[in-house]
């Protein structure tokens, strides 16, 4: 009988799984990810951004875990050969109001122990990022860029290096505990024992936990971020990274320019509710994915206090036009014929049942289950910090 088995293979799972194998070698640990091979989701459709840490809240979860995997994530892509630039980030306020965002976000990024930390007037900006357009920014220099799928790739080697299995094609449908042991079951009617198990499941996490965790008052809501990506012929209005201030009340970042490691530049993302927990295009839709969204009452207080921003979002994820206009807010001289579509992605957003949208990370334990229930971003960055964090709960339970 297996020790462990890691139920997903994204970036937290195997990270999670690689975590577990390094802090004892000899675990007879599987990975089961339902996919034809990892990082098909979440992970797979990243930008690729590694995160400073500057928005988060100094003392969360979310500010200990990104701070502590960008040193990780930095450690492992040099220790292992995998490309990543260091190239620095633009978070540009447009007017006179955003300012005192941009001195609270530097603060919290001192706070957080970020360094060379620069605050710009819009001259500075200009040398910078040419073609940006703002009254003040921060430079942050500690973000960088990376592929996240080549990060996985890189993982599942070490993982089965180290004694670990990854088993594909493998779709859990059920998760219990049975006396001393968990059973895991598979929609193909398979099953496999282990002492424990960890539910990494990303947009179907909640799913999975449900069936140990009684009363569970966290839903999946499942948004779609679209992207555009600049043509070849106008890759030369952007830099690096430029972002704008962002919506202290809202959970994104807002649409934003990412210059991507194989040098394409992405404009995006929105951020509308998804018709479908995979749902990568606006056309994907399933019923019992919509309803299940719709029938929350987080979901619902969410839609109420949210409904204008969300109205805005869906105006721009039908109309280019405005996609543009939210994008000159940043470079004014940008143009629809600069842009043109992009692979979008869909973020595993974790709602509460009183109408909150989970901004920090959160880990259930349920006797020998780990269900890691909100790994927003920067998740990525993180992995590796996440995986310790989750390995340090599971290891004494064996």
């Amino acid at each position: 009988m297996n020790d462990i088995a890691i139920v997903g293979g994204g970036i937290v799972g195997l990270s999670t799984a690689y975590q577990i194998l390094k802090g004892k070698p000899k675990t007879k640990l599987i990975l089961l990810e339902k996919e034809s091979d990892v990082g098909q989701h979440q992970t797979g459709h990243n930008s690729g951004v590694i995160h400073s840490g500057i928005y988060y809240k100094p003392g969360s979860l979310k500010a200990k875990n990104c701070i502590d995997g960008y040193k990780m994530l930095l450690k492992f892509a040099k220790e292992n050969g995998i490309a990543m630039d260091l190239c620095g980030k633009l978070i540009v306020a447009s007017n006179e109001k955003e300012k005192e965002q941009i001195q609270m976000l530097f603060n919290r990024g001192q706070e957080n122990g970020l360094e060379g930390l620069k605050i710009l007037n819009s001259s500075e900006i200009k040398e910078v990022e040419p073609f940006v357009e703002g009254t003040q920014a921060i430079y942050v220099p500690q973000t960088g860029i990376i592929d996240y799928r080549i990060v996985c790739q890189k993982l599942k080697e070490k993982i089965e290096k180290l004694g670990g299995k990854v088993i594909t094609n493998f779709e859990v449908q059920n998760l219990f505990e049975d006396k001393n042991n968990v059973v895991i079951q598979s929609r193909k009617r398979k099953e496999i024992q282990v002492k424990m198990a960890i539910n990494c499941g990303g947009l179907q996490s909640d799913r999975l936990a449900r069936k140990s965790v009684q009363h569970l008052d966290t839903k999946i809501v499942p948004f779609r971020g679209e992207y555009f990506k600049l043509k070849e012929t106008s890759k030369y209005l952007v830099k690096n990274l430029v972002y704008p201030v962002p919506d202290p009340n809202f959970p994104f970042l807002g649409v934003h320019f990412t210059r991507m490691i194989n040098g394409d530049v992405e404009a995006g993302p929105n951020a509308v509710l998804a018709f479908k927990r995979e749902g990568y295009k606006k056309t994907d839709f399933n019923l019992s994915d919509f309803l299940e969204t719709l029938i929350w009452p987080g979901f619902q207080k969410v839609a109420i206090k949210y409904w204008k921003t969300g109205l805005g979002e869906l105006y721009r994820s039908y109309s280019k036009g405005a996609f543009t206009k939210a994008l000159q807010k940043l470079i004014p001289s940008i143009q629809k014929s600069d842009l043109i579509s992009a692979p979008a992605g869909v973020r595993a957003q974790a709602s509460s049942r009183d109408g909150g949208l989970l901004d920090d990370f959160k880990i259930e334990e349920e006797g020998q289950l780990i269900h890691v229930l909100n790994a927003p971003s920067p998740a990525a960055t993180s992995s590796l910090s996440i995986g310790k964090t989750v390995a340090d709960l599971a290891l004494p339970k064996l």
